[in-house]
């Protein structure tokens, strides 16, 4: 039995950080299937806030210290059922939210100037003498921003640079320098393109519902750099099928990976691998941020990042 802690990687994705934590620590990997004599060990998960936590699991590791989130949000942990438990929850806060909020006007973009298709129309052959794809100005679209936290903010602040207005909806006021709509159905019917950045929680699932993308309209563009937990997937599959919404550009969805053949003939989308945060920038200030609280918790110091009360 080594005597430096354990800790286990629950996502497989986070399986990248193996390198980075071994020299230190004794990894396991929760797809590999960990001995269960391992169970005793482990002292800190090492989890993605996107995924809901294994509350049975948890349960079942008698010496844990620590649920360590590596990415910025925490929407899918129960922080108060982890807290009930003396279990302190940490995360990886302020370092993507300009990288996310670059993702979403680069969605944008491509969506309305037709950037993605133009490269397949081009590769395919399909551009002609007579062919021209003419495409709607940025220049006075109205965006309307779901959640005005970081990313929402500097999604607000790169609109106005491209010439568009700006006015935003969340469950609480708060100052803002853009109007706040009355509700969330009015902010889509009154927006071009609708951003959704905002925090899911229990009571936030399919925020973005059949009633709002209706709304928002056959001309209208959805745009979700959030969770795609907040958007009602199957009521977004079918108005892009039938026109009762015009566009959609996604960076996240209900299930990840996704399965291709739910989006293999969806028109008017562009979609991306929820990359909007994953810059080598970000990765880098998240990576720092996880070692600096796995080192204070071992240590019996102050966490550096502890997710907030």
């Amino acid at each position: 039995m080594s005597d430096r802690p354990a800790l286990l990687i629950m996502q497989r994705h986070l399986g990248q950080l193996t390198p980075f934590l071994e020299s230190a620590y004794t990894v396991y990997r929760f797809w590999e299937g960990p001995p269960a004599e391992a169970e005793s060990q482990i002292e800190a998960l090492v989890v993605a806030g996107e995924f809901e936590l294994d509350k049975a699991l948890v349960e079942r590791l008698p010496n844990l210290k620590l649920i360590a989130c590596f990415t910025s949000g925490y929407d899918r942990i129960d922080v108060a059922w982890c807290r009930a438990r003396g279990l302190p929850v940490t995360h990886a806060p302020a370092v993507n939210h300009e990288d996310v909020a670059d993702h979403a006007i680069g969605l944008i973009l491509s969506a309305r100037r037709q950037i993605a298709a133009g490269d397949r129309a081009l590769r395919a052959g399909d551009w002609t003498p007579e062919s021209k794809t003419i495409t709607p100005s940025l220049k006075d679209q109205r965006v309307g921003i779901v959640g005005l936290g970081l990313i929402g903010e500097a999604v607000a602040r790169r609109a106005e640079v491209l010439r568009m207005s700006v006015r935003w909806w969340a469950p609480r006021d708060k100052p803002a320098a853009w109007p706040r709509a009355d509700s969330l159905v009015d902010l889509a019917k009154r927006s071009d393109i609708l951003v959704v950045a905002c925090r899911a929680d229990d009571s936030s699932i399919g925020l973005i519902s059949r009633e709002v993308i209706a709304a928002l309209g056959p001309s209208g563009l959805l745009v979700n750099v959030a969770r795609g937990q907040l958007v009602d997937e199957p009521a977004l599959i079918e108005a892009l099928r039938s026109g009762v919404l015009g566009q959609a550009a996604l960076d996240v969805f209900t299930d990840e990976p996704v399965d291709v053949a739910l989006w293999a003939d969806v028109p008017n989308t562009v979609l991306t691998p929820h990359t909007g945060g994953a810059t080598t920038e970000a990765v880098q200030g998240m990576l720092m941020l996880l070692l600096r609280n796995l080192a204070a918790v071992f240590a019996n110091e102050a966490l550096v990042t502890p997710v907030p009360d």
